[in-house]
């Protein structure tokens, strides 16, 4: 069951007097009693009209979770899947900001941008022009792709990359609006919120970068009248001195009808292990050091049918690699035996809608992944 609450700042409203009420003396009329009208507001008057452009947004998504691992039934639990949440407004008819928390992560302060790693949004955003706009703050790196651009609790399960992915960076953006057709982004991030030892460690002949920065590029387009759209990057990240991460991500969505279908390709080749699926199965014993050379390619394929208003039917699949190029640990690996995982996942689900006016759904769905190893 998934909840979005569009207006619940009315409720935050109607709490804060209860906490904060002490902190201004009562005023007195001399009888008694309380002067309740004259009683000072929280939120000055000229200030109240800024809460009719803010929402406040609970991403929730709760399941009954049976989990089976080798076709063996393990486990039966009420999980929290998803919890975030958002506030977001409009401070002037230019400026605005947005803040999302996330509440099934650890709230650790990260060592690089001094802000917490379960926050994943807390930025502003200026219209400088009806085309080109500023973004600064922590915010998503825009990363290519449908299965990424989704709301995470759009999502049941994610791809390899995108679950291993550390895409919520501090930076700036810029947005120009060629037409109403494409868009274009770029942005320069930090390359990580953890300093280079603690992401890998101390690593002979590496030494860590002094300005460790991401640079993201995305296209989205709309084509043939909305039949077609697409939402393709390119992302370069400084890990070291003279290391890097290049990541391709080309989404592309085709609607026909009540009928869609969206395909992302993912493209990820890294000089050091930034997604570390490849450095959690090598063991330290074989390889002590962060891995270098590995490479990350993703198929995922999403396929839905909106019945009607209320059922929408809907099925995910993908395929992740992972190859360790130049892998010289093992004397006796055969040239060209570079693959160390290939992994396949689908997600088949129902969700009903009960209302049209609620972005309320109950869904059913399986989960299934299977890891071959090399």
């Amino acid at each position: 069951m998934k909840i979005f609450n569009n207006k619940g700042w009315l409720l935050l409203l109607l709490l804060l007097p209860t906490s904060l009420m002490a902190q201004f003396p009562e005023p007195q009329t001399g009888d008694g009693s309380t002067d309740t009208v004259s009683y000072k507001t929280i939120i000055p008057e000229p200030k109240q009209g800024l809460l009719k452009n803010m929402d406040m947004i609970a991403n929730m998504r709760f399941a009954w979770q049976n989990n089976f691992k080798d076709g063996e039934f393990t486990k039966s639990s009420f999980v929290n899947q998803q919890f975030r949440l958002e506030i977001r407004g409009q401070v002037t008819d230019k400026v605005y900001f947005r803040f999302r928390d996330r509440y099934t992560r650890a709230q650790t302060s990260e060592s690089v941008d001094n802000i917490s790693r379960s926050t994943d949004l807390a930025y502003i955003k200026v219209d400088l022009s009806k085309k080109w706009s500023l973004s600064a703050g922590k915010m998503c790196a825009d990363w290519g792709g449908f299965e990424f651009d989704y709301n995470p609790i759009d999502i049941y399960e994610f791809s390899d990359i995108i679950e291993q992915a550390d895409n919520f960076l501090t930076g700036v953006g810029v947005s120009y609006s060629a037409n109403e057709k494409n868009q274009f982004t770029f942005q320069a991030l930090n390359s990580r919120t953890k300093t280079f030892t603690e992401l890998y460690g101390p690593i002979p002949n590496l030494t860590e970068s002094k300005a460790a920065l991401a640079f993201v590029s995305n296209w989205r387009g709309n084509l043939f009248d909305g039949k077609v759209k697409t939402i393709w990057s390119y992302s370069l990240f400084n890990e070291a001195q003279g290391t890097f991460m290049n990541y391709i991500s080309l989404g592309t969505q085709l609607t026909l009808g009540k009928f869609v279908v969206e395909y992302d390709y993912k493209w990820s080749s890294e000089q050091l292990d930034r997604t570390g699926i490849i450095s959690g199965i090598v063991p330290d014993n074989l390889y002590p050091y962060a891995l270098r050379n590995t490479l990350y390619i993703g198929h995922w394929l999403h396929l839905y049918y909106r019945v009607s208003p209320k059922v929408n039917l809907a099925l995910i699949g993908m395929m992740d690699i992972a190859e360790w190029k130049n892998n010289t640990v093992d004397p006796q690996k055969p040239i060209g035996a570079d693959n160390i995982t290939t992994n396949w996942g689908f997600v088949p689900t129902v969700e009903y809608y009960p209302w049209s006016n609620v972005n309320l759904r109950f869904f059913l769905n399986y989960v299934g992944r299977i890891y071959n190893y090399s």
